[in-house]
């Protein structure tokens, strides 16, 4: 048996200023065929469980490019074309083989290409044919369209929100590729649309966390192998943006029950009470004092809608105003994309107190530029964090002190996934009383372990917070909250 595999993924924010072209990817994480490190990225999963299985299985394995770009705005055509057709050189001087997985977010818009998952799969089976298994691993915040339901064989979801289990799920992809080849099992998939922008939810938190136990319980029994929940991505404008619930099933006499099952789980999030699914956002000064009021430390705030991963910049000032509004409190945020201000620190060394203006720079949403007078704490010539089985570079960094109030300040625009990129900076997490955090929740897992408690932001954006405030034009309507509910 022959499987080819490969890797190409980002997540798409259209109404986002910061564009994407070739470099983002060469520049982010980009490894030609063979040089993809043992352990996984967030998209790239599919490689790493494939090596696993291949050493096990006894099948050839060849491997294609893996890139992922940060989040961002659209993708240059350019950009994507030449990437994709990389990949499907690729596979091409591969054939011929029995599987096709690949490692995708389910996100990604590019000029002139509003689902370019779903083009990559249809231009794969167009070159290998009806009988060649295809499959792919999907971020659950992705646009789930039919040209990907109609080109893949299985499709597999993350379940977890923070993302905890892109390896488990890629496993999953694999195991359904390779017994399908086998001919144990034939996989049909139904899709249940909730028609809603806003059913997405957290799995750090009820009820998130008890629906997927169950959708978990689900899998494996009664012809049902696989249940994914499409959270959605809102900051684009393609047409399937929103929550559906999908079910991929043993052959066609288990169809209707996949189509049951899918609208069973869908309605029953639909049902949730109001706001249910989320926490609540705190703004900037209610933060604080919430903070003052609970006993123990650091306490975490995640400002969520000033996130990288959301596809903006990550560089607002409005939760370092907050903070320094409270000189008497230690605290901590971080970090902060300002690779301009960062070239100053490193130029000034550990220990320079000087005046220095950054963040607030992409848009009129990341707030106003901050000038102060500064101290350098560290630096570091490529800041190292760890992101589950995975490492995510912040380039090279600095930390710096106005007061009680520590800054980190980052080359590289990305999430801040866990406590070492402030740690690594000699930022003492325990000392702090507040610490922020620039992510939407794949914070979660490595602060949970250190945090007091932790609550989530809302500090205007740029991310919109509100869908009902996003100017789509491509939607399918009808869809909630944009209009009265079509199943409820």
């Amino acid at each position: 048996m022959r499987v080819f595999v490969a890797s190409l993924a980002t997540e798409t924010n259209t109404f986002s200023p910061l564009f994407v072209d070739r470099s983002a990817f060469e520049e982010a994480f980009y490894c030609p065929p063979g040089t993809h490190p043992d352990t996984p990225t967030l998209c790239s999963a599919p490689m790493v469980a494939a090596r696993r299985r291949a050493k096990t299985d006894g099948f050839t394995l060849i491997e294609g490019t893996a890139t992922w770009g940060e989040p961002a705005g659209l993708v240059s055509q350019g950009a994507y074309e030449s990437l994709r057709d990389e990949i499907l050189d690729q596979l091409r001087a591969a054939m011929p083989v029995d599987i096709v997985l690949y490692g995708l977010h389910g996100a990604m818009v590019a000029r002139g290409y509003d689902d370019c998952e779903g083009d990559l799969l249809a231009r794969t089976r167009q070159l290998v044919g009806p009988d060649v298994v295809v499959g792919a691993e999907l971020d659950m915040h992705h646009h789930l369209t039919q040209q990907r339901i109609d080109n893949a064989d299985v499709l597999v979801a993350f379940k977890e929100f923070p993302h905890t289990d892109f390896l488990d799920r890629a496993e999953d992809l694999v195991e359904l590729c390779l017994r399908t080849a086998r001919g144990e099992i034939e996989p049909v998939t139904e899709v249940f649309d909730l028609r809603s922008l806003s059913a997405a939810f957290m799995t750090s938190r009820e009820p998130g966390r008890s629906f997927v136990d169950k959708l978990m319980q689900l899998e494996g029994k009664d012809g049902i192998l696989s249940i994914s929940v499409t959270h959605g991505f809102t900051p684009a404008d393609v047409a399937d943006v929103g929550c559906k619930v999908f079910v991929v099933a043993d052959g066609e006499a288990n169809r209707a029950k996949a189509s049951t099952l899918a609208e069973q789980l869908g309605r029953e999030i639909l049902g949730w009470p109001p706001g249910a699914a989320g926490p609540h956002h705190y703004k900037p000064e209610e933060a604080m004092q919430q903070a003052l009021a609970e006993v123990g430390q650091p306490i975490v705030f995640a400002d969520r809608w000033d996130s990288p991963g959301g596809g903006v910049a990550g560089d607002s000032s409005v939760m370092i105003d907050a903070l320094l509004a409270h000189p008497e409190i230690p605290s901590a945020i971080g970090a902060l994309w300002d690779p301009i201000a960062v070239q100053f620190c490193r130029a000034a060394g550990v220990g320079a107190a000087i005046r220095l203006r950054f963040c607030g720079k992409v848009s009129e949403t990341s707030g106003h530029p901050v000038d102060a007078d500064v101290v350098v704490k560290a630096v570091s010539d490529n800041l190292l964090i760890p992101f589950e089985q995975s490492w995510v570079s912040l380039g090279p960094a600095a930390a710096i002190s106005i007061g009680n109030v520590d800054i980190v300040l980052a080359t590289g625009r990305s999430q801040t996934f866990s406590p070492p990129a402030f740690t690594k900076l000699g930022i003492d997490l325990s000392a702090k009383k507040v610490v922020v955090v620039k992510s939407s929740n794949h914070f979660y897992a490595a602060f949970s372990k250190i945090a007091a408690k932790i609550h989530y932001l809302d500090t205007g954006g740029p991310f919109p917070s509100d869908p009902r405030m996003i100017p789509y034009t491509k939607l399918r309507r009808p869809i909630y909250p944009l209009d009265p509910h079509p199943w409820l």
